[in-house]
């Protein structure tokens, strides 16, 4: 008797979940089970949790539910604050800033890492580019608790330097699960090190812009980070930014408000 690979997903699914019951939480990882999206963990000693694979893979099918997947990104969060992958980062950060924001929402924005403000409160975009892109999530028609913000780093590196390319590929794993929990329909990487990282690329921004890329079947629009639109910056570049949200409110069939930011 064949199988579909729904019914082969949803069996594994269900003896997983009573492997779980019954305290077992992870079992080392072996090539048939290669089923999900995720990067293998650069940390070479740690394991592949199979619950995980199974669990995300039920996710992006749609077979967890709201709740189900807020509590997996809970644990996914306590996972987080434990990391010890990045020496530097683990030693100076005072707490990991993982997510901001409900599973199943359609918009989801990704920076590039956490700030002083980030570093303190725990939550992504706080700061001063927070409140700017508080600011372009109104003028595009969403409330702030209705869309997902994070970072490519959960961690602050020191000085707010940009990201090493060994930080984003160790934090990668924790990302590409927490996107398939969060499932949104569509993506914004805001700045270069966000394009970089989720399109893997290294083309430029002014290069990326005006059009749609595509991460793991979300439409995803690549746009300037709010910091470089700071008024000691470049404040002239808001218009572009503007155009990219328009752009985007067009394709997911919002309308677009008469007054922008």
């Amino acid at each position: 008797m064949t199988h579909s690979p729904e019914s082969l997903r949803q069996q594994l699914l269900t003896h997983l979940q009573l492997v779980h019951a019954s305290g077992i939480d992870w079992l080392p990882s072996a090539p048939p089970l290669v089923i999900s999206q995720t990067t293998k963990p650069a940390d070479d000693a740690s394991t592949a949790s199979m619950f995980d694979i199974a669990e995300e893979t039920a996710a992006a099918e749609g077979g967890l539910s709201i709740e189900e997947r807020r509590v997996a990104l809970q644990t996914l969060a306590d996972e987080v604050k434990t990391c010890m992958r990045c020496a530097e980062l683990c030693s100076t950060r005072t707490q990991t800033v993982f997510g901001d924001g409900e599973p199943g929402v359609e918009l989801c924005f990704v920076g590039e890492a956490p700030g002083a403000d980030e570093d303190a409160q725990g939550v992504p975009f706080v700061g001063a580019a927070g409140q700017l892109l508080n600011k372009i999530i109104a003028a595009m028609g969403f409330k702030r608790d209705e869309v997902y913000i994070c970072n490519i780093l959960r961690c602050r590196p020191p000085g707010n330097r940009t990201p090493l390319a060994d930080e984003a590929s160790n934090c990668r794993p924790f990302l590409e699960r927490q996107l398939a929990l969060v499932q949104p329909k569509f993506l914004v990487a805001l700045g270069g090190c966000a394009a970089t990282n989720l399109l893997q690329t290294t083309m430029s921004i002014g290069r990326l812009r005006g059009r749609f890329h595509n991460y793991k079947g979300v439409p995803l629009v690549v746009t300037y980070h709010p910091a470089y639109l700071l008024p000691h910056k470049h404040p002239e570049m808001k218009r572009e930014v503007w155009e990219d949200m328009k752009m985007l409110l067009t394709r997911m069939g919002r309308p677009i408000p008469q007054k922008s930011q």
